[in-house]
C-alpha cells in the first residue's frame, strides 16, 4: 500500500503510521490529511491490527495546519457538502483517530503544534523524548483550539493546566510534558519508536476483544455519573465475552502456567 506523504506498515499486529513531509515539519496539508483519512479507515477495519502508532518523518511529529499558499484550502474549491460541514476537516481528522477501536499510541519525535499537537492527544498513550515538544498556538493565530484540542487537552492535564497552555501559547519541552502528563513515557530519541513498538505489542498481545471493548468503556465513561458508567461497564463486559475461544484460552493458559495466545475468536 502506496502513499504520497506518508509511509504505513504492519507488523507482528501492530500498524504504524510515518508522516512524511519532514520538510514541513509534517505540516498538513489537503494530501496529508486526505491520506491519514484513509489509513485511519485501513486500521479500523482490520481485524488483524491490534494496535497502532502514529510518528513523524525528521524533526518534528507534526507542526500543524500547513498555512503556505501552495497549501491552502480555497473556498470556491470545496463542494457544497463540504462549505455545510459543521466540524470540517480538523474535526474530522481528530474523529478518525480518536475513533479507531484499537490503542493507539503517538511517537512524539519532535514538535506537535496546533491541529499536530491534537492528533497526538487523540491518540489514547503518548512516548516521547528529549525533542519532544509541544506547543497549542491557535490563541497567538488569532484562533481558539479546534481540531478536538478543547476536549481532549483539559481531560489529560486538567482545566486550569489546559487553560495556561491556550491562553500563553508558550512551548512545552518533554520534560514539563511528561510532569503534565502529556507524555505516559520519556526515552531517549534512539529508545523512542522501540518503546513505542514494544507498548503498542503489549497491548496487542491481549484479548483483542477485551481489549477493544475496555477502550470503547473508557471512552463512553470519561463524563458520566458514577451509575451510568457502572452500566456501561457490564454492557462492555458483554461484548468483551464474545469472543469464546479467547476466554478458554486465557484459563486454559493460566492452568498450564505458559504464556497465552489470542486470536479474536
Amino acid at each position: 500500500m502506496s502513499y504520497e506523504t506518508l509511509e504505513y506498515t504492519a507488523n507482528d499486529h501492530v500498524a504504524r503510521v510515518t508522516l512524511q513531509r519532514p520538510e514541513k515539519l509534517n505540516a498538513l496539508n489537503d494530501v496529508l490529511r486526505e491520506e491519514l483519512h484513509e489509513v485511519c479507515s485501513v486500521i479500523q477495519n482490520n481485524d488483524d491490527i491490534r494496535a497502532a502508532i502514529f510518528t513523524g518523518e525528521g524533526r518534528g511529529f507534526c507542526s500543524g495546519a500547513d498555512l503556505t499558499p501552495a497549501s491552502a484550502g480555497k473556498l470556491g474549491q470545496l463542494s457544497q457538502n463540504e462549505r455545510l460541514d459543521d466540524i470540517g476537516w480538523v474535526g474530522r481528522l481528530a474523529t478518525d483517530i480518536y475513533k479507531i477501536g484499537i490503542p493507539t499510541v503517538a511517537a512524539v519525535n519532535g514538535v506537535a503544534a496546533g491541529a499536530g499537537m491534537s492528533l497526538a492527544l487523540a491518540c489514547d498513550l503518548r512516548v516521547g523524548c528529549e525533542t519532544s515538544r509541544f506547543k497549542t498556538v491557535f490563541a497567538e493565530r488569532g484562533l481558539s483550539p479546534d481540531s478536538g484540542m478543547s476536549f481532549f487537552l483539559p481531560r489529560i492535564v486538567g482545566y486550569s493546566r489546559a487553560a495556561d497552555l491556550v491562553f500563553t501559547s508558550r512551548n512545552v519541552d518533554a520534560d514539563e510534558a511528561y510532569r503534565l502528563a502529556l507524555l505516559d513515557r520519556l526515552v531517549s530519541s534512539e529508545q523512542l519508536l522501540g518503546c513505542a513498538q514494544d507498548l503498542a505489542k503489549q497491548m496487542g498481545s491481549l484479548p483483542p476483544m477485551a481489549i477493544r471493548s475496555a477502550k470503547r468503556v473508557l471512552q463512553l465513561n470519561q463524563d458520566l455519573e458514577f451509575e451510568h458508567a457502572l452500566r456501561n461497564e457490564i454492557f462492555g463486559l458483554s461484548f468483551a465475552r464474545k469472543s469464546p475461544q479467547d476466554q478458554k484460552e486465557q484459563r486454559a493458559s493460566f492452568l498450564e502456567k505458559r504464556k497465552p495466545v489470542f486470536t479474536g475468536d
